[in-house]
């Protein structure tokens, strides 16, 4: 028998616009707003003074840390970590005198993915699964799964598991420390080994 989902909880100060979807067993904390038509999924945690605009999409399990906007545009999947005060964009060339609604660029983050706290993701770019995004990085460019990234502008510097410890690859193949998982590297894409 699956375990039981609890009904979402809603701190009095959040604001639940009708018409979004909120999941079992969410919980939502200080002063944070979702907004009419996003869709947040199972078992997340959304932090004090976090804002999930309309259209927005987030899988089960995510955590959502404090100071955190989610624009129109942006899907975030399954067990991903959005560290605190991370920003995401929706407009490539925001003019305060020009609507650009029409004009939204999409951002998807993968399943388990980790974004650090106060990392930048410019609109269009994707954040592959089980990648890790540094602290105060800038991403302006797609992100491969289980791929690190640290910088302004962001770059690759290195690999990592689904436990997010660095990988080191040997003749194409690394075990992650914590879970003795193994990972191949083949055609700079990292996969599971079997």
């Amino acid at each position: 028998m699956p375990p039981r989902i609890s009904d979402p909880a809603i701190h009095p100060t959040a604001v639940i616009d009708p018409g979004c979807t909120i999941g079992g067993g969410t919980r939502i904390w200080h002063f944070s707003h979702v907004m009419q038509g996003a869709t947040v999924g199972e078992r997340c945690n959304i932090g004090q003074n976090v804002v999930i605009s309309p259209g927005v999409i987030i899988g089960n399990g995510v955590k959502i840390q404090n100071n955190v906007s989610v624009y129109t545009g942006v899907t975030i999947a399954d067990d991903a970590f959005l560290g605190p005060s991370c920003v995401f964009t929706n407009v490539i060339n925001p003019r305060s005198f020009i609507e650009r609604k029409n004009e939204f660029r999409p951002t998807k983050v993968g399943r388990g993915a980790s974004i650090g706290a106060n990392a930048t993701i410019v609109c269009g770019n994707d954040i592959g699964e089980y990648s890790m995004i540094g602290a105060g990085a800038v991403v302006t460019k797609d992100v491969p799964p289980y791929s690190l990234w640290v910088g302004n502008p962001a770059r690759q510097v290195g690999w990592v598991s689904r436990a997010g410890h660095r990988l080191d690859f040997i003749d194409g193949r690394a075990v992650c420390p914590e879970t003795g998982e193994a990972y191949k590297l083949v055609d700079d894409r990292v996969m599971m080994a079997e």
